[in-house]
């Protein structure tokens, strides 16, 4: 959903110079199968478009960004399989790629002034440096949900905006003149910050949560002060935050869904695939499993996973992840 926009970025920005290297920068790279997904169809676009013109292919400078957790061992053991692949796909007269890991948050300076052509994000920028301050009245929720009062909602838009605005401002002096930059994260359509599209799945995961404590098998202390840190803003207000920062214009925006149950289309599935709410549960345990773990401890995941694939299977088999990509050009 999200290809063309990045496939119309990188041609713009190719065919406004036809630069002789072009450095990209991947942000939130993640360490599995689709890490060199980008890369590979961004490689691609530009290779078609020089060999239609005559042009030398330009050198490529690609790096990998995530968090200092992340499995950068993984990455680099897997990438001279993806580099044979890629010079296979694209044939004689690619120019070089040379490739960087670079361990640490997007919410800081990570690349030298002038250095970037191209950024990508996908899947990332809804989660927040860290839990908003004063989310001491949003007790037996995990997330903004509808029983949330109105300063747990607003803290939680104050953390977006510190964030995404100083993600802007640290971009726009890391991309060259004319840079491009395409971002994927997960939003809602509602102007509710607290509506039923973006926060449904967590709060059927608190009363997961909020069973456990019945029974006796997590501290209520514990439950309290379990926060998610995240946020999914509406297209308005990442529109808002761009214009207020002021340093990119915005050359598209765009509003795509995408099925938490990715068996959905599917046929001829077992029995397991065939019930959502298995799906559903297994696709919030990627996401959420290591904030319980490091919260809880691992002792409850199974149980509170188990308690949660029956909770949602009644409600949510069916629910989407609202997606907001906005294509952005440096000023």
């Amino acid at each position: 959903m999200t290809k063309p926009i990045t496939e119309d970025a990188i041609t713009k920005l190719y065919c406004s110079k036809y630069p002789e290297e072009i450095a990209i920068a991947d942000l939130g790279c993640s360490s599995g199968p689709s890490t060199f997904f980008l890369v590979s169809e961004l490689l691609k676009v530009v290779d078609s478009l020089r060999q239609k013109i005559g042009q030398k292919s330009p050198e490529y400078q690609v790096f990998l960004n995530d968090l200092p957790g992340s499995d950068f061992n993984t990455i680099f053991r897997s990438l001279s399989i993806f580099q044979n692949k890629l010079r296979k796909q694209l044939g004689p007269g690619n120019g070089p790629c040379f490739f960087t890991g670079v361990p640490g948050s997007f919410y800081g300076r990570l690349f030298r002034k002038n250095s970037l052509h191209f950024v990508h994000s996908s899947y990332s920028l809804h989660w927040l440096s860290q839990v908003p301050q004063g989310l001491e009245s949003n007790k037996r929720n995990i997330y903004m949900a509808s029983t949330s009062p109105p300063d747990v909602l607003k803290a939680y838009y104050v953390q977006f905006q510190k964030d995404f605005s100083l993600f802007l401002k640290c971009r726009s002096e890391e991309l060259v003149d004319g840079g491009r930059m395409v971002l994927t994260l997960i939003g809602r359509r509602s102007d509710d910050p607290s509506s039923k599209e973006c926060c449904y799945v967590w709060e059927l995961l608190a009363m997961a949560l909020s069973d456990m404590l019945v029974e006796g098998l997590i501290e209520e202390e514990k439950l309290n002060s379990f926060n998610i840190p995240m946020y999914t803003p509406s297209p308005a207000e990442v529109k808002y935050e761009v214009v207020k920062e002021g340093s990119f214009n915005i050359d598209r925006l765009k509003v795509t869904e995408a099925n938490l149950n990715a068996y959905q289309d599917e046929t001829d599935l077992s029995d397991a695939f065939k019930d959502g709410g298995y799906n559903v549960a297994k696709c919030i345990r990627a996401v959420a499993e290591p904030l319980l773990a490091s919260h809880f401890g691992e002792g409850i995941l199974d149980a509170v996973f188990r308690r949660y694939r029956e909770i949602i299977s009644d409600r949510v088999s069916k629910e989407t992840n609202v997606n907001v990509t906005v294509s952005l050009i440096k000023a």
